[in-house]
C-alpha cells in the first residue's frame, strides 16, 4: 500500500507540499482564516462558525482574537478555554495538541514545518515536520516562538520573547533564546493533575 503524502507529512516524514490534497487542504484553510478575520468583531455567532469549520479538533469554548493564521486547521488539537491573541501563528503541518485552559499571547507561534539544512535538498521542495504538544494550564507569553517536535509540560509558563527548542517539564517557567527553565513553579492545591 502506497502512503498518501499527508500520512507522510503528519508522520514527520518527507512529502511533498505540492500534494494536489495537500494543496487543497491549505486553501480550504485559508479561505477560512480569511473569513474569520474578516468577520465583524462584535458578531460572535459568525465567529464561532468559522472557528468550529477551522478546528473542528478543539473543545469549545475556544476563542481566537484576529487576525489568526494556520495551515490546515484540522491537525490542531486542544483542551476546553484556549484563548488565542492577536496574530498567532500554527503551522501545523503535524499536530499540535493543546491541553485545557491554555493562554497563547498576542503573536505566537508554533511550528511544526521544516526544511533540509543542506541548499540542495531545499530547493527540491521536500517538506518534514514534528509534532509540538503544549500541556494543559499553561501561559505562553507574547512573542514566543515553540519550534517543531517540542513538548511543553503541563501548568507552564513561558515568558514573552522566548524560543522554545527543546521540551519544557511540568510546573515550569522557561525564558530565553534558546528557552531554559528559570525555576519550577509551585503546585498549588486545585490545579490539574497529570
Amino acid at each position: 500500500m502506497t502512503m498518501t503524502e499527508r500520512r507522510k507529512m503528519l508522520q514527520g516524514e518527507p512529502y511533498d507540499p505540492g500534494d494536489p490534497e495537500l494543496v487543497d487542504g491549505r486553501r480550504r484553510a485559508k479561505t477560512l482564516c480569511h473569513q474569520l478575520n474578516a468577520t465583524d468583531y462584535g458578531d460572535r455567532s459568525a465567529r464561532r462558525e468559522a472557528l468550529a469549520e477551522l478546528l473542528p479538533n478543539c473543545a469549545a469554548p475556544v476563542w481566537v482574537e484576529p487576525p489568526f493564521f494556520c495551515d490546515y486547521g484540522v491537525n490542531i488539537t486542544a483542551g476546553e478555554r484556549l484563548y488565542m491573541n492577536h496574530n498567532c501563528v500554527i503551522l501545523d503541518v503535524c499536530r499540535v495538541s493543546i491541553g485545557a485552559n491554555v493562554m497563547l499571547g498576542p503573536s505566537v507561534q508554533i511550528y511544526t514545518a521544516m526544511h533540509a539544512m543542506d541548499a540542495v535538498e531545499r530547493r527540491e521542495g521536500i517538506e518534514f515536520g514534528g509534532p509540538v504538544k503544549i500541556g494543559a494550564d499553561c501561559w505562553i507569553g507574547g512573542g514566543a516562538v515553540i519550534c517543531p517536535g517540542v513538548s511543553i509540560g503541563d501548568r507552564c509558563v513561558i515568558g514573552a520573547g522566548t524560543v522554545v527548542t527543546k521540551d519544557i517539564p511540568d510546573d515550569s517557567f522557561a525564558a530565553g533564546n534558546p528557552a531554559r527553565v528559570v525555576r519550577t513553579l509551585e503546585r498549588r492545591e486545585g490545579s490539574a493533575s497529570p
